[in-house]
């Protein structure tokens, strides 16, 4: 008799086998893909403090400190001085993380090529719908990106 597996199940191991590939991908600029995402917040955002990016990805400060403190120790990002808020600070992407985080957008697009030669454009682009629609409709949306209200009066992300 054969089971059927659970859909969540095949997400995961999709998903896996392809955050892998990003893996050894962004290995070449010696940046994991969690790191790179707040790269990409960031450059979205263009200033934010610890605790925003830390909402935004829903992790603890703590977690986000240990995170940023890489990114800054390799200077990818700099902090300074909140102009609002004396005892805050805010980051921002340096010159060299913008530089790095152009690099982490062309190791993207070869990921998303790579789906593409897999699947097929049709399917890649059906899977990202559905996909993006799972994400909305749990709540979720892209670290950096705004809610938008709709006519129901609910915020809605932006994609």
């Amino acid at each position: 008799m054969q089971i059927e597996p659970y859909i969540f199940h095949l997400l995961l191991h999709s998903a896996a086998l392809v955050e892998e590939r990003l893996r050894l991908r962004l290995a070449d600029l010696d940046i994991p893909p969690r790191q790179a995402r707040i790269l990409d917040a960031l450059g979205r955002m263009q200033k934010a403090s610890q605790a925003e990016l830390a909402r935004e990805f829903d992790l603890t400060p703590a977690s986000m400190s240990t995170m940023t403190g890489r990114l800054l120790q390799a200077g990818y990002i700099l902090r300074t001085p909140h102009p609002d808020e004396a005892r805050s600070n805010v980051l921002q992407l340096s010159d060299k993380g913008r530089g790095l985080l152009a690099e982490v957008h062309r190791a993207w697009s070869e990921i998303d090529r790579m789906i593409v030669d897999t699947m097929g454009q049709e399917h890649a682009a059906h899977l990202a719908g559905l996909t993006l629609e799972l994400r909305d409709t749990l709540g979720g949306r892209g670290p950096g990106r705004a809610r938008t209200p709709d006519p129901a009066g609910d915020q809605q992300p932006q994609r």
